[in-house]
């Protein structure tokens, strides 16, 4: 009895540590604005036919490239304090086993999708794996400061997934929410980079505040902070599936964005930072749920 109830135990600690090497949170976040985008392309909720293998698809794809991320990252997560606890440095899950794990994710969304949807969104859910493992991770990441402005483009891929699942195309809309969410990421990752300024340091890793200073990144998020501001009220204003709902919570909501950016360079302390992380956070879920709601009751 003693030895089942310790086999179950390892069992459900084999599967937590797996479970983390595809950082749930960002995935969710993810697929979050993936179904929104089927949903303003569909103009309401989309067949289960191709939700639901879009759905699964969607999650597979973009959890293998977090574990390869985690894979490529171990000697870095390993100097970190905030990531020194990940399964790969912590010994819980062996570098090989969390590539092959990644791989397979990957392969088998991309499947999923190409099988059960359309090719591309297949296609597209490949591009944004090799994305964020070649181009954020392997190139950008050690290198430049502009790390996270370039490397954007992977976590808002998704929304193309998404809308190429239900149309079987790209429009000028598919594309502005692109934009949403690339424009979205800098000020993003830059308060969280300055939260864990001294880890980057010792890890070497260039993020914006290591490279160019606190000061020079405040102005930094306040500028791409204007820009989503001003990017996120395009959909309301070009007269599309987005309407008032939206575009007043587009409004309210990037100018709180702003607002909290203006009180950072003001009160430039890590408390104050910590609040920008969150508020930025559930920015973007708030601005597509703002979408969703709009679709609801036009």
């Amino acid at each position: 009895m003693a030895v089942t109830i310790q086999n179950r135990s390892e069992l459900a600690n084999t599967l937590r540590a797996y479970l983390e090497l595809t950082k749930v949170r960002i995935v969710l976040l993810l697929i979050f604005t993936t179904v929104t985008a089927m949903v303003i392309a569909a103009d309401g909720v989309p067949p289960l036919s191709i939700l639901l293998p879009t759905l699964i698809g969607g999650i597979l794809a973009p959890a293998g490239s977090g574990a390869i991320n985690q894979y490529l990252d171990r000697d870095l997560d390993a100097r970190m304090a905030r990531t020194a606890r990940r399964p790969i440095p912590s010994g819980r899950v062996t570098p090989q086993n969390a590539l092959l794990y990644g791989l397979t994710l990957i392969a088998v969304g991309v499947m999923i999708l190409g099988f059960w949807v359309n090719w591309l969104t297949a296609g597209l859910a490949l591009a944004g794996s090799l994305y964020y493992v070649v181009l954020y991770t392997l190139v950008l990441k050690r290198n430049t400061s502009v790390n996270i402005v370039i490397g954007g483009g992977a976590g808002a891929i998704p929304v193309l997934v998404g809308w190429a699942a239900v149309t079987g195309s790209l429009s000028i809309e598919a594309w502005l929410l692109f934009g949403i969410v690339f424009y979205w990421t800098p000020p993003h990752s830059w308060t969280l980079a300055i939260l864990v300024n001294t880890d980057y340091a010792r890890a070497g890793v260039p993020m914006m505040p290591v490279a160019r200073g606190l000061k020079s990144t405040y102005w930094q998020i306040l500028l791409y902070s204007i820009l989503l501001l001003l990017l996120s009220l395009v959909p309301a204003l070009m007269g599309g599936s987005l309407g008032m709902v939206y575009g007043v919570s587009a409004l309210v909501l990037g100018l709180g964005l702003v607002a909290m950016t203006i009180r950072l360079m003001r009160v430039s302390t890590k408390a104050m930072a910590r609040t920008a992380y969150k508020y930025s956070t559930f920015y973007l879920a708030l601005l597509f749920l703002a979408m969703l709601v709009d679709v609801a009751v036009r």
